[in-house]
Parts: C-alpha cells; sequence; structure tokens
C-alpha cells in the first residue's frame, strides 16, 4: 500500500495557479527526489505534504499507517533559526513534540530516542554545546536528528545541504542514504542538484509549475528531460 498519493494536486496563491497536474505515489522505502528550477513548486508541494499548504485542487492521502505527526521535517534555515540559542540536545528532542500528545513534559521514551539519534548522526559529543555556536555541517546534523526523532516512517528534507562545503554536503547525501538503507526510512527531498538526485535517490519527481516527469531513477535517466537538465547542470 502507498505510504502518500497524490491524485490530480494543484497548489494556488490568491487564485493564482501556482503548480498543478501533480499525480504520484510512493511506497514505504522510497527515496524520491523532487527537482526543479527555482519557482517551479517545490516548496509548495512540500507545504502541501506537510499540511501546512491545502490544495486548491485534488487530495493528499496517507496511507500503511502514516500519521500526519509522523513525518519527520528537515525545513530550509533562516538567519534567526540559525542563531537560535538551545542546545543541541534540547533542539533534538524537541522532534518529540508532535508525539507527546497531552504530556506536559518529555517521557524517558523522548529522551532515549533524542540520544539513540544523536549517537547515530555522531553529535552525543557535542550535545551540551549551544546550536547557535556550530558549523553548518554539524546545524544539519542536529536538525537530521531532530527530524529522525519524530519519525521512523518518513523524512521530508528540503535542501538539506545548501550552503554547505563539499565534504559536509558529501557527508550529508550518505547519512541520508544509510537512514532509508538501513531503517527503511521513506524518504522525500527536495534538491537544486539534479546530478545528487539521480545519484542517490529511487525515484524522481521533476517539477515546472505542472509535473514534468515521475518514475523512478532509472527511468528519469533515459527521459529526454533528464538529458536537457543533468547535461546542462541545471536543477
Amino acid at each position: 500500500m502507498a505510504q502518500i498519493t497524490c491524485k490530480d494536486l494543484s497548489f494556488a496563491y490568491d487564485g493564482h495557479t501556482v503548480l498543478s497536474g501533480i499525480n504520484f505515489s510512493i511506497d514505504a522505502g522510497s527515496y524520491l527526489c523532487i527537482v526543479g528550477e527555482n519557482g517551479s513548486g517545490k516548496s509548495t508541494l512540500m507545504k502541501g505534504l506537510l499540511g501546512l499548504k491545502k490544495p486548491a485542487s485534488g487530495s493528499i492521502t496517507l496511507g500503511d499507517g502514516l500519521k500526519q505527526t509522523e513525518i519527520g521535517y528537515l525545513p530550509q534555515q533562516t538567519q534567526l533559526q540559525r542563531d537560535f540559542p538551545a542546545s543541541v540536545y534540547e533542539v533534538v528532542l524537541s522532534g518529540r513534540l508532535n508525539s507527546m500528545g497531552g504530556r506536559m513534559f518529555y517521557n524517558a521514551e523522548d529522551k532515549k530516542a533524542a540520544q539513540e539519534n544523536m549517537e547515530r548522526l555522531g553529535i552525543e559529543d557535542i550535545k551540551n554545546r549551544c546550536y547557535m555556536e556550530l558549523s553548518g555541517g554539524q546545524q544539519q546534523r542536529v536538525l537530521l536528528a531532530r527530524a529522525m526523532c519524530a519519525t521512523k516512517k518518513l523524512l521530508l528534507l528540503d535542501e538539506p545541504v545548501t550552503g554547505l562545503d563539499p565534504v559536509a554536503t558529501n557527508e550529508m547525501y550518505n547519512l541520508i542514504k544509510l537512514i532509508n538503507l538501513c531503517d527503511g526510512t521513506s524518504v522525500i527531498m527536495i534538491s537544486h542538484d539534479i546530478h545528487e538526485a539521480v545519484r542517490y535517490a529511487t525515484h524522481i519527481l521533476h517539477l515546472g509549475n505542472r509535473q514534468l516527469f515521475f518514475g523512478t531513477t532509472a527511468q528519469y535517466r533515459e527521459s529526454d528531460l533528464a538529458r536537457r537538465f543533468v547535461g546542462g547542470g541545471r536543477a
């Protein structure tokens, strides 16, 4: 059964359609990269999947037991967020907020999840450091650990390597792939780099204010669209 199904989906702002004709589904364990040029509708679709933007038409259906509160999200950071005065541990632990229901305080299970995910991503030794003092690569690891605290089912990642140097970028891509392969966690990632998307993803969704392509990475490699964009190195 599909984990997420989008059918005849469109989005609009102030009555003006910005994205239309979206039809795709992904199963558990998939790794979908959403690519397209700036302004193509990638972030709008991500907001829709998160339940933050209501579709103008069509539907988004969660299946395979997935709940909206079980989606982990790694957003693009603003400068204000980069300067957030909290410890690494506090930021990671905040990933458990959606699963707390009516509880007022974190319990032992919440704290265990935070500890385990910090250890997995190699940031346990900086758990007491202030988040705003970290490098860009360290901050992205912290945010990924926070997203992992929210779910073992689906991660939504919005340009997770933006602003990172080549070494940190490669490390982040490898971490994400490892989580996908070893945990079976589904990944939906917006990427500006089609070359890396084709390298890591199982499926590609290419947008241009409408759905230009959806299919497996192997199918995308053979498409005219891929030859045009991958050859030109654009996303």
